[in-house]
Order: structure tokens, then sequence, then C-alpha cells
């Protein structure tokens, strides 16, 4: 099964704690120190729309991309009343083409950690800064190599009073890569639970890297930080923030 072919109808439930407007919150700071002035925005690897949604709420005129289509069809519904919905494309992130230039990218919530291959991480970086206009940032999220190391071996659960989900985690020193082997229970109408089982890949990306391969792009003044915060990165952080621009 693709990844989030059945967890995408249970994922916002299970991700109640994204706090997604305080990271919406933090972008728009960023925006709002951009060179360029922001109006339109990619929401790359969008998921189920939350953050795009938000910002189309805020005025952005938002192109959002994702490869899954059971997530785009949850973030259909969501932006249903919205006055200027975000435009939804079905896309894997190393095949990014939009109908035109935009002022800012973002991707959120370790979505660039999916990119398993080098070389579509190398691909989506140069397809980012082809549709950036001249001046414009691109920010994105990364689960770190220390957690996503810290969690081998571990299993998590989750659960609303509609679906219960268990992640078991293992993580590869030879590839670098944390697979989460997903069992998910979902409440039917007629009261019987249903059980889909899901496997999703992470890359554990080093610093070095990401700055190698965006500088590689085109990309310069390249930041990383920890999580929505401008401070440098501490050892144990879980998560950075990567902030760049193309000139």
């Amino acid at each position: 099964m693709r990844d989030y072919g059945a967890l995408a109808f249970s994922y916002d439930g299970l991700m109640a704690d994204g706090a997604y407007r305080r990271r919406v919150d933090f972008l728009e700071r960023l925006f709002k120190k951009s060179r360029l002035p922001v109006g339109a925005v990619l929401d790359l690897a969008c998921g189920t729309g939350t953050v795009a949604c938000l910002l189309a709420e805020r005025g952005y005129r938002v192109i959002a991309t994702d490869g899954s289509e059971e997530m785009l069809t949850q973030a259909a519904a969501k932006a249903a009343g919205l006055d200027t919905p975000p435009l939804f494309i079905c896309q894997d992130m190393p095949r990014l083409r939009l109908l035109e230039p935009v002022d800012a990218a973002v991707s959120t919530l370790d979505s660039l950690n999916y990119l398993t291959r080098e070389r579509d991480l190398r691909e989506t970086f140069r397809r980012v800064y082809r549709w950036l206009r001249p001046g414009g940032q691109f920010i994105f999220d990364v689960n770190t190599p220390w957690k996503l190391r810290r969690m081998d071996g571990q299993m998590y659960m989750d659960e609303t009073e509609e679906s219960f989900c268990a992640w078991r985690t293992f993580f590869s020193e030879r590839t670098e890569i944390c697979t989460y082997q997903v069992d998910l229970f979902r409440l039917r109408p007629d009261g019987a639970w249903q059980r889909d089982c899901e496997e999703h890949r992470e890359r554990a990306w080093s610093g070095e890297m990401l700055r190698r391969c965006l500088e590689e792009a085109g990309f310069s003044a390249v930041t990383i930080t920890g999580d929505l915060t401008l401070r440098p990165p501490v050892a144990d952080e879980d998560r950075w923030t990567v902030r760049c621009r193309r000139d």
C-alpha cells in the first residue's frame, strides 16, 4: 500500500498536536522579512492541506502539491468553504511543475525526509529553485538524524474515538533510513474495526548534505535553526528549520 493510503482518513485526528497555527505564524514572520513581497506561496507536500488552508485564510494565493491522492482528497474537502481555496495539484516532489512562479515555498512536518534518495532530494531542490521568483524564500523543516536514530526499536501509539494507530520504528545505520511500520484500526459505521497496514520511510539528512544540495541547486543564505526559532540548533534537536533564498 502507498504511503498515506489508509492513514490519510485519520491523519488530522492523530496529528492534532501538530501546532499548525504556530507553524504558520512563524512562516508569516519570515515572509515579512523577505526581500520579495510574498503573495503567492507553494506548499510542497501539503498533506491534508492544513497549512495551505491557513495560509489561504490569511490572504496568500496558495499552490499546494502532494503525491498522495488520498491526502489531497482530504485537503480539498477542508478547503471547500474558503473564499479563495488553494490550488491542489497531485505531484511527487521531484516532479514539481507549476503554472507560474511563486514568491515563497514552504514544506512542513518533515515532508523532505520522505525523499530517501539523494538524486530525488537534489532534483526537488532544483525544481523549487526553478519555480521561485528571484528574492523568494524556501523554508522547510526536517526530522533530525538525532531524532530518527533515537526512534530505533521504539513503539508509539495514537488514538481517537474512531481510530487507533500503532507505529513501530526501526533505524538502519547503513541506509540512514528510519522505517515506520504502521497498523491502523478504524471504526466502521457498522461498529466493526477495519485494520490497514502501511510502511513509511524517512531519510536522516545531515545538515551538511542539505546545505550542499541547496547551494548546488543555486540557493544562497542557507540557514539551519531549531524548530520554530531563529536560534542555532542544539545537539539533541528533534527538528530543524531550514531557510534559503533564490537571488
